[in-house]
């Protein structure tokens, strides 16, 4: 891999992980498109680790509390959100604890890719219209399962980890900003978790250049998407991403059977 592939795998990274069009669609038609060799699920849970990193750095002030709640007061609203957050990362780690060869085999079919970008697209626009929008400061236990089952879906390219938690958060009453953070809260346990799996089947031969400007390009540009994101959708719809997950599942269709 060329450093320059792996800088453009870390800004597909830090733009699908955090905006609802999926990273792990990208990370498998970046190669499938340009004829690369599939980089390997390794190095797509380092450019994870990299993001990972972004989003506890952007919420450092909500961990903290959550944190030092939990454990000094757990009865108190942040200190049942942290368990309730732990709680609900259980049903996407089971998901990847069994379906992990699934996920890097059967599940990266274009086509099957193809379908799960656009049917959780439709999902996601209709959500976002019918979705009562509410500003729940208090989120119950039920409501951060739920969002915790949604999470699981994600194990298959294309339907998107932040784009399914945030769909099931809008229709369970949320808002879109506070989808969102649910949805970024929601993903560092299951992205540390995945990420700590992964890492021990790295050999030292695996740490290069490219690795490494993998990992800072998925870090910054996550940086950069996560403050974006948060600010655009107080005024705006996810429209734009719904209509790009079309256009990019249709484009895959055509490619694929052209490629036949």
């Amino acid at each position: 891999m060329t450093v320059l592939d792996a800088v453009l795998l870390g800004i597909l990274q830090a733009l699908g992980e955090f905006l609802p069009i999926s990273s792990s669609a990208h990370l498998v038609l970046l190669p499938y498109f340009r004829g690369m060799e599939y980089q390997g699920l390794a190095f797509d849970v380092m450019l994870h680790a990299a993001t990972l990193l972004a989003v506890i750095l952007y919420f450092a002030k909500d961990w903290f509390v959550l944190i030092k709640d939990g454990l000094r007061r757990p009865f108190s609203n942040e200190g049942r959100m942290l368990w309730y957050l732990a709680a609900a990362t259980v049903p996407a780690g089971l998901a990847g604890l069994f379906l992990n060869d699934w996920a890097e085999h059967t599940f990266r079919n274009p086509l099957l890719i193809a379908v799960c970008l656009m049917v959780f697209a439709g999902l996601l626009w209709w959500a976002d219209r019918k979705g009562a929008k509410n500003e729940m400061q208090q989120i119950s236990f039920k409501t951060l399962m739920l969002i915790g089952c949604a999470q699981a879906l994600a194990i298959m390219p294309g339907v998107s980890r932040s784009g399914i938690t945030i769909t099931a958060a809008l229709l369970l009453g949320l808002s879109r900003p506070a989808g969102a953070r649910i949805s970024f809260l929601l993903s560092t346990p299951i992205i540390a978790g995945a990420a700590v799996l992964e890492m021990g089947k790295l050999s030292a031969a695996d740490f290069n250049m490219a690795l490494a400007a993998g990992f800072i390009s998925a870090f910054l540009g996550a940086l950069l998407v996560i403050g974006w994101l948060m600010k655009y959708i107080k005024t705006h719809s996810f429209d734009i991403f719904v209509y790009y997950r079309w256009l990019l599942g249709l484009a895959i269709i055509v490619f694929y059977f052209c490629k036949q």
